[in-house]
């Protein structure tokens, strides 16, 4: 496995710490309310003390304007440390109205005129990360929202470095992923006028055909948003980081921290409530899963080498794992299965335990007599009770989040990242501690269980004084479990012994054996 060395960018260069970079910068941040965005604010805020303003894109939201949505956000687990140790480093956030799917990202002129007068770093994280999103809305964050800030990036006056978010699964098709931009699957152009002019149903009724062999609207439109951002860059100062599977973080700022449903995570969380145990999957091919705080560190990076080496062009970052430290879906789920035995959940309904499966037929059976009929039966029992039947529903967003996971779970890609290692070489050795993105530092084990943790304590909002209770329900729970299969062997074996003569005869045939045994012990 690769691992950073020390270094510079040349021996002519005098080395400029990576905080040093942004002192007395301003920075705008689109997605800042996003899972990603927000742990980029804060890392900012504490690891570069002498940043000078964070601008936020921002729009009203169900009732709440952006200063009601900057206080919640500050007041977020993930603001804890900043809070008690520096809190006057959050005043350094000034929203901006604004929402990316209008037209100049429904920015103000007086706004817009103020950005691009102060800012010199600019952070493009927002976008659509629904797999399953219509093509429409996509097209119209994914790709629309980039070339609007993109033309606004071109009337900063001081502009340093924008590093556009895109995902290594951008170009799913290929099994091998270069740290490259290749050819779009479609013209972006003519994507743009399709979803513009035509009705929304016919949109939809084409989407399958216009995306192809890819996954989903996600994938394709990220593709696209890619090429766009190549063409109408012209000679910004760009870098591309594409992560993989982003999941909780692995130590900053707080250990596991997770905020939303999305990927694996509803999946893992439903597994230790006990109430998903099967997942069509490869589990010997490799999860390219990575920390969002690695992700961060390298964007914020990213910056800094992209002013340093202004004339290099744009330069694409693959943020993965699986060529440096990798680990197989197999490892992750029984990894997961571990430490959510270690530390249950509140209130599971069943034993944790499950697995993922290749076999189309096994995991339809398995799917059918573990989700389905369990779920038909308690929301049965509900109705009866007078109590909200709720459990099919349940399986059913839980059966949709899994089918999107599929083409994910079954294949393997392996992501070039030698632009990623070239710049982990490059930092001194304080910058590589204080902004860590070499992933060979990852311990699995220790890494899951902080994400179980992490998924108990934000997803669920359960206290660890909790754990002694949940422990002794999930050993009776346990007992419960292995008795419930021993009865299910001996009633399924009542059943066919009492249909096959041949299992009877079978059956008759080790009775005589062993009765013939037990009476040659007796004799000898």
């Amino acid at each position: 496995m690769a691992s950073c060395l020390g270094g510079h960018f040349g021996p002519s260069q005098e080395y400029m710490p990576v905080a040093e970079f942004y002192a007395d910068k301003s920075v705008f941040v689109t997605g800042g309310t996003g899972f990603m965005g927000k742990v980029l604010v804060e890392k900012l805020l504490r690891s570069c003390p002498k940043i000078k303003k964070i601008y936020l894109l921002m729009r009203p939201k169900r009732g709440q304007d952006v200063a009601s949505r900057l206080t919640e956000l500050t007041q977020s687990p993930l603001f804890e440390t900043l809070r008690k140790e520096r809190p006057q480093e959050l005043n350094k956030i000034v929203p901006i109205v604004g929402d990316i799917t209008e037209p100049e990202l429904g920015i103000s002129p007086a706004d817009q005129a103020m950005l691009c007068q102060k800012v010199s770093v600019v952070f493009h994280s927002a976008a659509t990360v629904k797999f399953d999103e219509k093509l429409k809305l996509s097209v119209t964050i994914n790709m629309l929202g980039t070339q609007q800030l993109v033309q606004l990036c071109h009337r900063m006056l001081g502009l340093e470095a924008l590093v556009h978010v895109s995902t290594a699964y951008c170009n799913c098709e290929r099994e091998r992923v270069e740290e490259t931009v290749y050819a779009p699957p479609a013209h972006p152009e003519h994507v743009v006028t399709l979803v513009q002019t035509l009705p929304d149903e016919l949109v939809d009724r084409i989407t399958p055909d216009l995306v192809g062999d890819r996954p989903n609207t996600y994938t394709f439109t990220k593709a696209l948003a890619e090429d766009m951002l190549i063409k109408e860059c012209n000679n910004l100062p760009v870098a591309i980081v594409r992560p993989s599977i982003v999941l909780s973080s692995v130590r900053e700022p707080v250990k596991g921290w997770v905020d939303n449903w999305n990927g694996p995570n509803g999946i893992i969380a439903a597994v230790g409530k006990g109430v998903f145990r099967t997942m069509l999957g490869t589990g010997g091919r490799v999860a390219d899963l990575v920390p969002v705080d690695t992700v961060i560190n390298l964007m914020i990076v990213c910056a800094w080498r992209t002013h340093l080496r202004r004339g290099d062009g744009v330069v694409v970052y693959n943020c993965c794992t699986g060529q440096q430290n990798p680990i197989t879906w197999q490892r992750f789920v029984k990894t997961s299965f571990k430490y959510m035995r270690k530390h249950p959940f509140s209130e599971i309904t069943w034993y944790p335990g499950g697995d993922i499966t290749n076999n189309r037929l096994k995991h339809s059976t398995l799917t059918f007599l573990q989700h389905r009929a369990p779920a038909t039966i308690i929301d049965l029992i509900a109705k009866l009770t007078g109590n909200k039947p709720m459990m099919v529903r349940v399986q059913n967003k839980l059966e949709k989040a899994s089918a999107c996971l599929e083409y994910f779970t079954t294949r393997q890609w392996a992501f070039a990242d030698d632009n990623v290692q070239a710049l982990c070489t490059a930092l001194s050795p304080e910058d590589r501690n204080t902004f860590d993105f070499d992933v060979t530092n990852i311990d699995w084990d220790a890494y899951i269980e902080s994400y179980v943790l992490g998924i108990r304590r934000f997803l669920f909002k359960e206290s660890p004084d909790t754990l002694p209770k949940s422990r002794k329900l999930l050993r009776r729970l346990h007992i419960v479990h292995i008795l419930t299969q021993v009865a299910a062997v001996f009633f399924l074996w009542r059943f066919l012994f009492s249909r096959s003569n041949a299992l009877r005869n079978i059956w008759r045939r080790i009775v005589d054996l062993l009765t013939r045994a037990a009476r040659l012990l007796a004799i000898a």
